[in-house]
């Protein structure tokens, strides 16, 4: 049952609990109805793309109370940190993401920033919005609170529509200003890219920072956009998938029961439950390219996950993973 919580004292800090207890919490912003969830648990980060039926691990944005909590996620050194400081004084609180180079710091869980060394940052306008941030004290991720492929939602009802039964509270504050998704600017390059249009226009960002790609403008594709490279997140060691047996050079992703004659394994989960996968996947890929590395292993072995839920994402992720990795990919 998900509850509905009005936007007062007692709803805030009721949807603040549930959000430091991992729950799903579904609140207003100016733009849309985000779906949060503590951005620095795995386990919490893998209930979004659950509830959303979300089909693949898509960098997930941010949301802090002020660009001061929001700039300790981030490395501003250099021109990054300039201009990030520029935006942010122009138009934060509102309709814009950052995304820029992960600190030394920070906190967002790897399933949140979908393996990069890039965040996407956040300081969203609205009274009710800015409360529930400053009491859970800690990076909210926060999608679209819909389910995958529909309509982004602009009031606690679409919300509800949608997500009634696969979340564990909305916070209504009322329809949202805007209506349509915060504009999403990467500066991890020279020259900052448009990701994404949005509540701040290209215009007022151009006026402030001068030129400004767009990711059609490079002949690779970045990283840092969600979805867009087919190698993205790739180890140092080559991923087989799913893999019925092991061989003697071979590190073991398992899902379930492993397979017999591993020297070296990482359980996705023992029970097979796809939400325990989904927070595990990264750490266990770091971990096993490292230490198969250290130990001379030449390979991953990843077993089956099923084509259904959160399988369909975790397998997305695995084939990019497998994916050779193109010599212009920077990551």
């Amino acid at each position: 049952m998900t509850e509905l919580l009005k936007a007062d004292t007692a709803g805030i800090s009721r949807a603040a609990d549930l959000l430091r207890q991992g729950k799903l919490v579904a609140f207003g912003t100016e733009t849309v109805y985000g779906l949060g969830a503590l951005a620095s648990s795995d386990t919490a980060v893998a209930r979004i793309f659950a509830a959303k039926g979300r089909p693949r691990f898509n960098p997930l944005i941010n949301h802090l109370p002020d660009a001061e909590s929001a700039f300790a996620q981030a490395d501003l050194s250099g021109r990054t940190g300039e201009m990030a400081r520029a935006l942010a004084e122009k138009f934060w609180p509102g309709p814009l993401t950052l995304v820029m180079p992960r600190g030394e710091n920070a906190t967002v869980s790897d399933l949140a920033a979908a393996g990069l060394p890039t965040l996407a940052l956040r300081v969203p306008r609205g009274k009710t919005a800015l409360a529930l941030l400053r009491e859970v004290g800690a990076p909210v991720a926060a999608p679209s609170a819909n389910r995958s492929g529909t309509v982004s939602p602009s009031d606690a009802f679409h919300v509800l529509r949608s997500l009634e039964g696969r979340i564990d509270a909305i916070l209504d504050s009322g329809p949202c200003s805007v209506g349509v998704e915060s504009t999403v600017l990467d500066l991890t390059r020279e020259t900052p890219v448009l990701l994404r249009p949005g509540g701040v226009t290209l215009e007022e960002l151009t006026a402030l920072c001068g030129t400004i790609h767009h990711p059609d403008d490079f002949a690779e594709i970045l990283p840092s956009s969600p979805g867009r490279l087919a190698s993205h997140y790739a180890p140092s060691l080559p991923v087989r998938l799913d893999a019925t047996s092991i061989e003697g050079n071979e590190a073991q992703l398992a899902f379930g029961k492993p397979l017999p004659g591993a020297a070296l394994t990482w359980n996705l989960s023992e029970s097979s439950n796809l939400e325990e996968a989904a927070a595990r996947l990264f750490a266990g890929l770091r971990f096993l390219d490292a230490e198969g590395a250290r130990r001379g292993l030449t390979r991953i072995a990843a077993q089956t996950v099923p084509r259904q839920g959160l399988g369909l994402a975790i397998r997305d992720r695995l084939r990019r993973a497998a994916e050779p990795r193109p010599p212009s990919d920077p990551s």
